[in-house]
């Protein structure tokens, strides 16, 4: 159906197949082409069942016990901690839950199974009008135990994250195949899709 795109050994690689080092993927997180990215019961199962015994099998190869540990950059360490507190003590006017019911609401509606592009078009531009209201969001709980309300909140930020990109991939894609079926275009188009959707969020600085 679709994932973290990753080769045979399940390394994930990016631009095509550049492997990124230290970073395995499989099952339902990983896209390794081996179903034709389709979405059957079994397939996500077999993939992590087949891939996760592969990437057991070649993480031990590339790695023994004792092997030295890259140092993590303090600079991305900062960061990290930066935005955590950044969305603790956010102040914002609108609260999470609001702006998740206006993201369900508007995927249900606008990328649903059944598609058609003036639908896709209107729910892009509203995806990235609430991805907009979350640099708004507010919490109560400033707290570092159990802190619900932090976390629904991350949620929420991967959720925008991955709405942008369905939604965008969907409207982009002119066939229909699996899950994604379009009225304006109800068949397969092997010839023009018989590919991946790829996608990168760039500008994404909550």
């Amino acid at each position: 159906m679709g994932g973290v795109p990753t080769n045979y050994k399940s390394q994930v690689v990016n631009d095509g197949d550049q492997i990124i080092p230290g970073l395995w993927a499989c099952g339902e997180v990983a896209s390794a082409s081996v179903h034709g990215a389709n979405r059957l019961g079994a397939n996500s199962l077999l993939d992590l069942v087949v891939f996760g015994r592969a990437s057991a099998t070649f993480i031990a190869e590339y790695n023994k016990p004792g092997d030295k540990v890259p140092e993590i950059n303090d600079s991305l360490t900062e960061r990290t901690i930066t935005k955590l507190d950044k969305l603790r003590f956010s102040k914002g006017s609108i609260p999470t839950s609001e702006i998740r019911l206006r993201l369900q609401k508007t995927m249900q509606r606008h990328a649903a199974v059944f598609r058609k592009q003036d639908l896709l078009e209107e729910g892009c531009n509203k995806v990235r009008e609430i991805t907009h209201l979350f640099k708004d969001v507010g919490i109560q709980d400033r707290g570092l135990s159990f802190n619900t309300d932090l976390i629904e909140t991350l949620e929420l930020e991967n959720l925008l994250l991955c709405a942008t990109q369905t939604i965008h991939g969907a409207e982009n894609r002119k066939e229909s195949r699996g899950a994604h079926a379009r009225d304006d275009y109800p068949d397969r188009d092997d010839k023009n899709w018989m590919k991946h959707t790829v996608t990168r969020m760039t500008n994404w600085d909550n």
